[in-house]
């Protein structure tokens, strides 16, 4: 059996991060496996504080997952701390062969950051050539560029220079443009754009789902672009079927993320958007 890695945070209400990650890629038929970088204290109104597990704590968690099992592909998202970009860095290049996804957790939707402002101009050069594709939402698309990107236009310019600068295709998430949701891909050479109404609900975890459902698409050879528009639809899917948790946002149903259950794909079954 084919594992997929989720390198990210844990997050206690399950909503987001290593937990999500793991239960998505079951949802796809993989086994989920994570390697955790922080520790947040969050419930489903916000982060409260986080905790930041440093090296040699990650190095020590890949090696015994990967002297023991396939991996399959790898997912990439809260660091927590800059001292952790160097590790994941040995991490991707170690994983040659595979699909590697980076969604740059880099502040909550609360407004806390959750990693060292000083690290966000260099993130992209630090991970240069490591990642199949990258996906920032609209806002940390505008932080890693320091050019902003609250327009399709711009989003456009975001997903151009990263792409440059990565030596990777990128997904900039538009779910919080005013008036549609678009999501974009800039493969390299050309704009590929996803729209979907918009959704009112507040949603805790979208981006998490959304990149976790991307790599085991492209872990199941889905072609790029029909992969991120396959994950665009479940997404949209995903926010319409969420349900409340506590006094919050609220959080994917475990319905959704079931195998066999609502708008569920198998492996490799995904149809063009």
């Amino acid at each position: 059996m084919t594992a997929l890695l989720s390198i990210a945070g844990y997050d206690p209400t399950s909503g987001a991060g290593v937990l999500l990650d793991t239960a998505v890629f079951r949802r796809f038929g993989y086994q989920g496996v994570g390697i955790i970088t922080s520790v947040t204290v969050q419930n489903t109104v916000g982060v409260k504080a986080f905790f930041c597990l440093r090296q040699p704590s990650l190095r020590t968690q890949y090696r015994a997952l990967a002297e023991d099992m396939n991996l399959g592909g790898l997912k990439v998202g809260m660091l927590g701390c800059r001292e952790n970009i160097l590790p994941v860095a040995r991490i991707l290049r170690d994983q040659k062969l595979v699909p590697k996804l980076i969604d740059p957790v880099l502040r909550s939707s609360s407004g806390r950051w959750l990693l060292d402002k000083k690290a966000v101009p260099g993130l992209v050069s630090n991970f240069k050539n490591l990642f199949t594709v990258w996906t920032p939402n609209m806002d940390e698309a505008g932080w890693l560029t320091g050019a902003g990107a609250g327009s399709l236009e711009t989003m456009k310019e975001a997903a151009a220079r990263i792409a440059g600068e990565a030596g990777a295709a990128v997904v900039v998430k538009g779910g919080h443009l005013p008036k549609t949701a678009v999501n974009i891909l800039f493969d390299g050479a050309r704009f590929h754009l996803f729209e979907k109404p918009k959704l009112r609900a507040d949603v805790h975890g979208t981006g998490c789902f959304f990149s976790a459902a991307l790599l085991a698409l492209l872990a199941s050879q889905v072609p790029l672009a029909q992969a991120v528009g396959t994950a665009t639809d479940l997404t949209y899917e995903a926010i319409r079927e969420a349900v409340r948790l506590g006094k919050g946002r609220l959080v994917i149903s475990p319905e959704t993320l079931a195998p066999g259950g609502p708008h569920y794909l198998p492996v490799g079954s995904a149809n063009p958007h």
